[in-house]
C-alpha cells in the first residue's frame, strides 16, 4: 500500500466543502481510506428533534480489540469561508504558497486529522502486531450546534460500553510555534438571553408606560460589574459578556413593550453553570421587580469547565513534543470550548495540534514543516503508548 502522505491527506480533506452542516463526503472518504488500513469503521449519523439542528454524520473507527485503546478526536467539518473575493486562493482548492498549505481546515483541523492517520499508517509499518487498540472519534459537528455530533458518539459509545483509556484532541492549541501549549482542561461557557416586558406607550407621555429599555440597560450594567473571581492556578478568572443587545422598534415615538440582551460566560472551575444561572437570574428578578417589568431568561449550556490532572501519558506527550519542536509546552486551559467537554466524561484527554494563529481567518494555512513534525509528534505517541 502507497504511504499516507499528511500533505497529500490534508489536501484531499480540504477540497470537500464541509461547512458545518454539510458533510459533503468527508467522512465517507476518511472511513475508505481508514479501511484501507484495518479499520472497523462505523459511521454514526445523528439527528435531532430540534429544528435547529440538522442530520450530522459521525465516524468511531478502531483498529484492534485489546486494551489499552487510545482515541484521537477531530472534526471534518469547518466554518464557512466568508467572502470567497478576498481569500488568495480558492479555500476549497488547497493550494501551497510560501511553504504554507492554505485553504479552509487547513489550520482547523483537517490537517491534524491527517498528520495522526500518516502517523498510525507509519507505525502500523513498524508495528504490524501490538498490544492494545487505536480508535478515531471524527465528528461532522464541532463548529456547529454540537448536538449531534462527539456528545451523540460519546453517548453511543457508552451503550455500547465502548473503553477508551485516553484521547488525543487534535485541536489546534498553539498560539504561534508548534510546541508551545497543550490543553489540559477548558473554561465552562453558558450563553443566556433576557428579555423584560415593560408597557408600550406613547413617548410624549412616559408616566403611562414602562420602558424596559431603562431595566434592561440597568441589568446589563449590574452583570458586566459582576466579578465573577480571580481565577486560580488552573484557570484564568470567569468572565461575562453582554454580546448583544436588541429592541427591534423602528419607530422614534414608541416605547416598546419588550427590550432583550444576550450574554456568555466563560467560567473556570470555581463555579458551575448551576450556580450561575442562580446568580444571574437573582439580579435579573431583582431590578425587574424594582422596576415593575417581567422578565425572562433562557439558558444554553455548551459546558463545564473540567481540568485533567497530568498524568504519565500527559507528561510522556509534553516530553516527546519538546523533544521534536525544541520548546517545552505550557499546560493550559485557556481559549474557548472543544469536544474534549464531552470526551473527557469517558476518558482522560489532552488536546494538541497545530498553530492557531490563522484558524477561520481568510487564508487559514500551515506550515508544511509543522505538518511533518506533528505527525512524527503522534507518531512517537503511538510508539511510547504501546510500548
Amino acid at each position: 500500500m502507497p504511504e499516507i502522505n499528511e500533505l497529500t491527506l490534508a489536501k484531499e480533506l480540504i477540497k470537500f466543502p464541509s461547512v458545518t452542516p454539510a458533510d459533503a463526503g468527508a467522512i465517507k472518504f476518511l472511513a475508505k481510506k481508514l479501511k484501507k488500513l484495518g479499520f472497523n469503521c462505523k459511521i454514526l449519523e445523528f439527528k435531532d428533534k430540534n429544528k435547529k439542528s440538522k442530520p450530522i454524520k459521525n465516524i468511531y473507527a478502531r483498529l484492534g480489540k485489546k486494551i489499552p485503546n487510545l482515541c484521537y478526536a477531530g472534526h471534518t467539518d469547518v466554518v464557512p469561508p466568508g467572502n470567497i473575493t478576498d481569500w488568495t486562493v480558492n479555500p476549497f482548492k488547497p493550494t501551497i504558497k510560501n511553504n504554507h498549505l492554505i485553504g479552509r481546515g487547513a489550520n482547523d483541523m483537517k490537517s491534524s486529522i491527517a498528520c495522526f492517520v500518516s502517523a498510525v499508517e507509519k507505525f502500523l509499518k513498524k508495528r504490524k502486531k501490538f498490544n492494545g487498540s487505536i480508535s478515531l472519534l471524527i465528528t461532522g459537528d464541532e463548529e456547529g450546534f454540537a448536538i449531534n455530533g462527539t456528545k451523540k458518539v460519546v453517548d453511543y459509545l457508552k451503550k455500547k460500553k465502548e473503553r477508551i483509556n485516553f484521547c488525543i484532541v487534535g485541536e489546534p492549541t498553539n498560539p504561534n510555534k508548534l510546541g508551545e501549549m497543550i490543553k489540559i482542561g477548558r473554561r465552562g461557557s453558558i450563553s443566556g438571553t433576557i428579555i423584560i416586558t415593560g408597557a408600550q406607550g406613547h413617548v410624549a407621555y412616559p408616566h403611562l408606560s414602562n420602558n424596559p429599555i431603562n431595566t434592561l440597560v440597568k441589568i446589563c450594567r449590574k452583570l458586566n460589574e459582576q466579578k465573577l473571581d480571580k481565577g486560580n492556578k488552573s484557570f484564568q478568572p470567569s468572565n461575562l459578556e453582554i454580546t448583544s443587545i436588541n429592541v427591534d422598534n423602528k419607530a422614534t415615538n414608541v416605547i416598546p413593550a419588550t427590550a432583550r440582551a444576550q450574554f456568555n460566560v466563560r467560567f473556570n472551575n470555581l463555579h458551575t453553570s448551576s450556580s450561575l444561572k442562580k446568580k444571574i437570574n437573582s439580579i435579573v428578578k431583582n431590578l425587574s421587580r424594582k422596576n415593575k417589568c417581567k422578565f425572562k431568561i433562557d439558558f444554553h449550556v455548551s459546558g463545564e469547565s473540567f481540568i485533567t490532572k497530568p498524568n504519565k501519558t500527559i507528561y510522556m506527550a509534553r516530553d516527546i513534543i519538546k523533544k521534536i519542536t525544541r520548546v517545552k509546552p505550557q499546560f493550559s486551559t485557556t481559549g474557548g470550548t472543544s469536544d474534549a467537554r464531552f470526551i473527557r466524561k469517558i476518558s482522560p484527554c489532552l488536546e494538541f495540534g497545530l498553530v492557531n494563529k490563522t484558524m477561520h481567518k481568510v487564508d487559514e494555512c500551515v506550515s508544511i514543516k509543522d505538518l511533518k513534525n506533528l505527525t512524527k509528534i503522534y507518531l512517537n505517541i503511538l510508539e511510547d503508548y504501546f510500548k
